[in-house]
């Protein structure tokens, strides 16, 4: 150290200082001692720049005290935290563990940084499997059909479930404020209806995708089609 004056505390107060939560007259007295001592200048701009890179951890983690093989930097500045808290508990609650917990963040930080340093960079280890998708049901339908006279087109399919069907059909084509039903239509000519809907803007644009079910059991299943209220047929596709 030098300067001047008496300065056996100021490495007491460094790491306080940094956090923000000395008294006033200790801030003046540390940053007397910064302008003529480069080497507690040094190790300020350190923890500076350790607590700004690192987040930080519960006042708790302090408890242990720093780890034994840890940086000789970080275990001062620990000890020098933790001597802070003890002093100044009774009038800085909230400061000190807010000190607390920043400068155990630098400690566990390193340890971060060093485990990592220290994994595997095998890329199969790093990366996350892609989930794979599942095929569809034994038994589902696809089909796929257009309409020239009304513009209508789409994608339906159709699974299988115990004496019924589900139904999956992208419809576009259609103009906006129609009021449509997805029909499924059985072998025998008879008809249940999987859902409704009524085409929005964005519909007529972009297209919409519906979800429904018809009490038709799956073997019997000869199309599904896409009417209006009254009856008439924007598309219908064979499965």
């Amino acid at each position: 150290m030098t300067g001047t004056h008496d300065s056996s505390r100021v490495p007491q107060l460094l790491g306080a200082h940094v956090l923000g939560v000395l008294e006033e007259a200790e801030v003046r007295e540390v940053e007397a001692h910064l302008a003529t001592c480069p080497t507690c200048r040094d190790e300020v701009n350190g923890l500076r720049a350790m607590e700004e890179a690192l987040g930080e951890v519960p006042p708790e983690a302090l408890l242990d005290g720093p780890p034994d093989g840890g940086d000789l930097l970080l275990r001062r500045a620990l000890r020098q935290v933790g001597q802070e808290r003890q002093v100044r508990a009774s009038r800085r609650r909230v400061g000190a563990g807010v000190a607390a917990a920043a400068v155990v963040a630098v400690v566990l930080g390193g340890g971060f940084a060093v485990g990592r340093g220290t994994a595997p960079t095998d890329d199969a280890a790093l990366s996350t499997p892609t989930p794979v998708p599942s095929a569809p049901p034994s038994g589902t339908r696809l089909g796929t059909g257009a309409d020239q006279a009304t513009g209508a087109r789409m994608t339906v399919q159709v699974r299988p479930a115990a004496g019924w069907v589900r139904v999956n059909a992208s419809v576009a084509g259609i103009p906006k404020g129609e009021q449509c039903r997805i029909v499924v239509v059985a072998k025998d000519g008879t008809t249940q209806d999987a859902g409704s809907w009524l085409v929005s803007e964005a519909g007529e644009k972009d297209g919409t995708t519906l979800d429904g079910s018809a009490l038709i059991a799956p073997e019997d299943v000869a199309a599904v089609e896409v009417r209006d209220f009254d009856g008439r047929t924007f598309v219908s596709v064979p499965v």
